[in-house]
């Protein structure tokens, strides 16, 4: 694996109603940045959009660390046009599957063939160091097509491939076997963008890099067209916490909220990673569990993500996590006692339909 592609100014600034001000952009790219992602996708390549030239140059200054991609059609103008802007990667992008090739170009393979080669070529010509083709709906179109459309974009210069499963139908057993078969006979990196449209962009996306793909596309909070992509921060988080990637998680939380607010959207509190409510638990058994070894219950410690443990008891605490947090008190009880201060924690937070905190807690000790 090489890497992770955000594509948060690009793909998800195509969600409707999205629209991220300038100085939100240079905020998002820096904290991508600063948690180690590779890649980072800041727009459509079109001089439609006024701000994308001093976006560029800002951010050649304040994250050298991170490649700066752009999108662009494979259209002569757009080309020229993102050339001057010099990225240091190009994503070309061009329909792979008939029903995209006929019904919405009404254009032919070898078209689309042809013109791979050609974009590339002109790409590179132009002083593009580093040439991506993204093959548009790559998940139903032939596979022997696009075996042909990754030669033809290697003969021609380019150093990677993107398959995108566009309307997201792929499973993580679907988009295992595409890799595999395209990397057999491909020279080139190999990346995927993956949609949710049935709810697996992100097990699709971590699927296809142990599968053998190089790059994974991601959004925050997974904005996008629809139902949206894979989410970055679940990407990032599962790479660096269960594979051994680098990526400061950390700072996770705050790019989240700083999209969610941007965006007009609240992050669920059992949000994956970055969830307010996630390291929070009542039930009885797994307070037990938690409390004498937290790895028992959580997967992770909640600081590599920013955040916090809170252990609440309430109608469905167990006795012996009521016992553990009466000690964590200072408070040791006969077994008879014990009894009485479980039932009336149960019957309290019951009647308050809440847990209990510490003081409410302390009072029923000393009543």
């Amino acid at each position: 694996m090489k890497g992770l592609i955000d594509s948060t100014l690009r793909e998800g600034e195509q969600t409707p109603g999205v629209f991220f001000p300038l100085a939100v952009k240079i905020r998002i790219a820096r904290l991508l940045a600063k948690i180690g992602i590779e890649e980072i996708e800041l727009g459509i390549a079109t001089p439609y959009d006024l701000e994308l030239p001093l976006l560029m140059r800002i951010l050649r200054r304040k994250i050298p660390g991170s490649r700066l991609a752009l999108w662009c059609r494979c259209v002569p103008r757009d080309i020229d046009y993102a050339a001057r802007l010099a990225p240091d990667v190009l994503s070309l992008s061009i329909p792979a599957s008939d029903l995209h090739i006929c019904e919405k170009l009404g254009r032919s393979r070898n078209w689309v063939t042809d013109t791979v080669a050609s974009c590339v070529q002109r790409s590179l010509a132009l002083g593009i160091g580093a040439v991506s083709v993204g093959l548009e709906d790559a998940t139903r179109a032939d596979v022997d097509f696009l075996e042909n459309l990754t030669k033809a974009a290697a003969q021609a210069g380019a150093f990677r491939v993107r398959l995108a499963d566009t309307v997201g139908i792929a499973s993580p057993a679907a988009i295992s076997t595409l890799v595999r078969r395209i990397a057999k006979g491909c020279s080139l990196d190999i990346a995927v963008h993956t949609h949710n449209d049935f709810g697996m962009a992100t097990a699709n996306g971590i699927a296809a890099l142990e599968a053998g793909a190089d790059w994974a596309d991601a959004t925050v909070l997974g904005i996008g067209e629809r139902a949206g992509n894979s989410r970055l921060e679940e990407m990032a988080g599962y790479l660096a916490l269960r594979e051994g990637r680098s990526y400061t998680t950390e700072n996770l939380r705050t790019l989240c909220l700083l999209v969610a607010h941007a965006t007009g959207r609240q992050i669920p509190g059992s949000h994956p990673l970055v969830g307010e409510e996630i390291f929070t638990c009542e039930t009885g058994l797994h307070l037990q569990g938690l409390t004498r070894n937290p790895a028992t219950y959580e997967p992770y410690d909640p600081e590599r993500v920013g955040g916090q443990r809170r252990l609440l008891l309430g109608r469905k605490a167990g006795k012996r996590a009521i016992q553990d947090r009466l000690q964590a008190l200072g408070c040791t009880l006969p077994a008879e006692r014990l009894e009485q201060v479980v039932n009336l924690v149960r019957h309290q937070a019951g009647s308050k339909k809440r847990p209990l905190n510490d003081e409410e807690i302390r009072k029923i000790i000393s009543g």
